[in-house]
């Protein structure tokens, strides 16, 4: 049975359920439209840094960020369009600004649609109107995002668009990577290394982009949770990040639709013509043996 019901906390939050398996997913709009906590049964999915959530001046560490009109960072924090300059930080301002709920739907599992406009803040940055769209769906074991990406400017609007899950990781070590690609860029390190499968979790730091995908998808198990995540995603995602740091209980594994730097390169870069809407998805299914 699925249902959607809100919850008044510190924000208010929008709980997804499926009752057939004791799935719940967390969602607050006002924080970033972020998804905050999945749970199937008595499993977290998701990692979250409560006390950094709790404090609006302080970015989330935790959840599911949302990466929009930029993945990563730009050179100098800067971009330039037709001749103008423009500041941008890294991961854009999606993550950072209040979404509405638009709709909510339990007739194919439990379903929430949240989304952002255009206001004088994100011009300000980013010279476009939009409208951004967001569907969460939990159906089972299945955790569907779709992405909706609509251009309301008399201009094509570039864009990058992408996820910053945060997944708990109490062992990594035992950690088994099945990734679409053997080919990696470290941050800032313009060095082409191969991936054997595995990562040095000694590193105070890992930040490393994969390229060149042989599919739209990746496996990760974790034998010391029993749990077993898959992720799906459309072909307009042309990157894979992983990044985690030492002494902390998570990893994270980044769709992004365009490479750091995008909006100054061009590179896999996005483009929605004037009153287009640019659609894309990401699936990640939780086993839990």
């Amino acid at each position: 049975m699925a249902e959607v019901t809100v919850k008044q906390q510190q924000y208010q939050t929008y709980i997804l359920s499926d009752e057939r398996i004791s799935a719940k997913v967390s969602v607050v709009p006002e924080r970033g439209g972020i998804i905050t906590t999945w749970r199937i049964g008595e499993t977290e999915i998701f990692y979250l840094d409560t006390e950094r959530f709790a404090d609006p001046s302080l970015s989330v560490r935790g959840g599911v960020p949302l990466l929009f009109p930029i993945c990563g960072n730009l050179a100098n924090d800067s971009y330039t369009l037709n001749g103008e300059t423009y500041q941008l930080k890294q991961h854009g301002f999606a993550r950072n600004l209040p979404w509405e709920v638009t709709e909510q739907s339990t007739e194919n599992g439990a379903s929430l649609t949240v989304s952002l406009k255009s206001n004088e803040q994100t011009r300000a940055v980013y010279p476009f109107d939009f409208e951004l769209n967001y569907i969460y769906t939990l159906r089972g074991n299945c955790l569907e995002l779709r992405y909706r990406h609509t251009n309301l400017s008399g201009e094509p609007m570039p864009f990058a668009t992408g996820i910053h899950p945060y997944f708990i990781a109490t062992d990594k070590q035992q950690l088994v990577f099945d990734l679409p690609s053997t080919q990696f860029q470290a941050k800032d390190d313009d060095k082409i290394q191969t991936f054997s499968g595995e990562f040095d979790f000694e590193q105070d730091e890992i930040d490393v982009a994969f390229f060149n995908l042989s599919k739209p998808s990746a496996v990760v198990t974790d034998p010391s949770r029993n749990l077993k995540l898959t992720f799906n995603w459309d072909e307009r995602y042309s990157t894979l990040v992983f990044w985690t740091i030492k002494g902390k209980e998570f990893y994270c594994l980044e769709p992004w639709s365009s490479p750091r730097n995008a909006l100054n390169t061009g590179e896999s870069l996005m483009k929605a013509e004037p009153g287009e809407t640019v659609e894309t998805f990401v699936t990640i299914t939780a086993d839990i043996s």
